[in-house]
């Protein structure tokens, strides 16, 4: 079967049918960037670019005499860029947490990942998950969406839900989640419900076959000072929600594009002539 592969319209994420192109199905995170992140966004964009001045005030002051605009536009950009830096640094830990939980040798990690990987090492010691599935992709033909997941895992748990990492406990198979993020939030429980109740999983290969029922989700939260394992929930009424944002994609790429019809009357740029204008000519 052919491979999945991605495209990008619009500024989102979309996965192409892998046996019929016309069908691309937008990405779970797609879906949720419909969420209102407006409260929390313009006051901290705002602080990065304050920061941002007032840290490098005479290196702004000195652009801003030779280029204003570029000066603006350089202030204007802290949070894309520091949310870039950010991202990259995100993927490149994500490889090495892939890497090590497949059992793979690593080679030398630059400094700036090595807690990452020290910590998501402490982080197997722990647990002890088995690994079942990686980076594969989450794809619901029922719903119209698709993702790629992080990791299908098996984790052992004692009756309080601890982990047993002699694997002496309940075996229970997990759909998890890296994050390296400054804290965790709660649209991963969005994402995972969907990754979870997805009709199929479809491997790099494209060989694909139904999506397993899960004991439940977690996310493993790591940053460069301490890392954390987390249950999520994910049930019914977090997917619905999920349902919800999917509808909400289509109101904002389709209908509400539709709704508002052209003009039955409007104001003409011909002048008024009256009849009185017209009998003195």
């Amino acid at each position: 079967m052919p491979k999945v592969r991605t495209i990008y319209r619009g500024g989102n994420r979309f996965y192409v049918h892998p046996e019929n192109r016309d069908i691309a199905h937008p990405g779970v995170t797609s879906v949720l960037g419909m969420l209102a992140k407006q409260n929390f966004l313009a006051p901290w964009q705002a602080k990065m670019a304050a920061e941002l001045a007032v840290d490098s005030i005479d290196f702004v002051a000195d652009m801003a005499r030779r280029d204003r605009d570029g000066a603006v536009d350089y202030l204007k950009g802290a949070a894309r860029r520091y949310t870039k830096v950010r991202a990259d640094l995100g993927s490149d830990a994500h490889d090495y947490f892939e890497r090590l939980i497949r059992g793979e040798y690593v080679g030398r990690v630059r400094s700036d990942l090595q807690p990452y990987v020290e910590h998501f090492r402490e982080f197997l010691e722990a647990v002890n998950p088995e690994l079942v599935r990686a980076e594969d992709v989450a794809w619901s033909d029922t719903y119209g969406y698709a993702g790629s997941f992080d990791v299908v895992m098996r984790v052992w748990l004692d009756a309080d839900g601890n982990p047993t990492p002699d694997r002496s406990g309940t075996p229970h198979l997990i759909m998890g989640d890296w994050k390296t993020s400054k804290a965790t939030y709660p649209d991963v429980a969005l994402q995972m419900s969907a990754y979870q109740n997805a009709d199929f999983i479809i491997d790099p290969d494209g060989n694909r076959e139904p999506m397993p029922e899960f004991d439940g989700a977690a996310v493993l939260h790591v940053t460069d000072k301490t890392w954390a394992f987390k249950p999520v929930e994910t049930g019914p009424e977090v997917f619905a929600h999920f349902l919800h944002l999917r509808a909400t994609f289509d109101w904002d790429r389709d209908l509400s594009r539709k709704v508002i019809g052209k003009p039955i009357a409007k104001k003409t740029a011909a002048r008024l002539v009256t009849g009185t204008q017209r009998r003195a000519r």
